[in-house]
């Protein structure tokens, strides 16, 4: 990141811990910051993977009833030598630092957890686009417009199209996050909802459509031409069924 702010305020940003004053000094730096924007989805994505990832075991009862007797009043506590609590802590701080490592190196490997992820990933980009002021960082109807703006902006050239004609303008486009890394995001209006399609490369064959539904929104995913494609809207299933039919044709 060659933002400084992207590893000092951000993450108390990201932790509520600022002040009224300093969060809204903050989201005025987000507005022209894409290093902060793209460090901020990775950790909103990495929040959202730790939830579904459902790291909590419930413990025996038997372990239970234990741990509360030792620690009934009176009872001394007992300390080994040279393992004091802030060594443990230590050790699980660094245990979670290679994890984050990990699953920012490490691509999910494709499956139905895959797909979960994926799916929570887009849906949770999706909402925060629809906040004010989000949806777009170029406004346009017009794919030369929109398809130049990325040049520079992505180590990868999306496909823009307009389908206005088949009921699917196009209103503009963004960067947005998607496993860690940078993505285009291409935004089409349905009827009075909008279409999220997000577009980042990829060395897998093509693939047939997959689709489902999360919180309420429809999704849809496919790769073509070296490309993989993720439409999420509130939006009829049909209606993205239709877009993605547009892309491949």
């Amino acid at each position: 990141m060659s933002c400084n702010r992207a590893t000092t305020v951000l993450h108390g940003y990201f932790d509520s811990e600022l002040d009224a004053l300093g969060a809204a000094e903050f989201e005025h730096h987000l507005e022209q910051c894409f290093d902060c924007i793209s460090a901020l989805d990775a950790l909103e994505s990495l929040r959202s993977f730790m939830n579904m990832a459902r790291l909590r075991e419930k413990a025996p009862a038997q372990f239970r009833k234990k741990v509360l007797a030792d620690l009934r009043p009176g009872r001394p506590v007992v300390v080994f030598p040279g393992r004091t609590p802030w060594r443990w802590l230590a050790v699980a701080a660094a245990f979670l630092l290679v994890a984050y490592g990990s699953w920012r190196v490490i691509p999910i490997q494709r499956g139905s957890n895959y797909e979960t992820v994926l799916a929570a990933e887009i849906v949770d980009a999706h909402l925060r686009s629809l906040q004010p002021g989000h949806l777009t960082d170029v406004v346009s109807t017009d794919q030369h417009t929109v398809k130049p703006w990325f040049d520079g902006k992505l180590d990868f050239s999306p496909p823009v199209q307009d389908f206005t004609d088949q009921g699917f303008p196009l209103q503009g486009g963004r960067i947005d996050v998607v496993h860690g890394r940078s993505v285009a995001a291409l935004v089409y209006a349905r009827r009075k909802h909008f279409v999220n399609v997000f577009v980042w490369p990829t060395n897998e064959q093509d693939a047939a459509p997959r689709s489902g539904s999360q919180q309420g929104y429809q999704w849809i995913a496919w790769r073509k031409g070296g490309m993989e494609f993720c439409a999420v809207s509130d939006a009829a299933p049909s209606a993205l069924e239709q877009l993605q039919r547009l892309f491949t044709e």
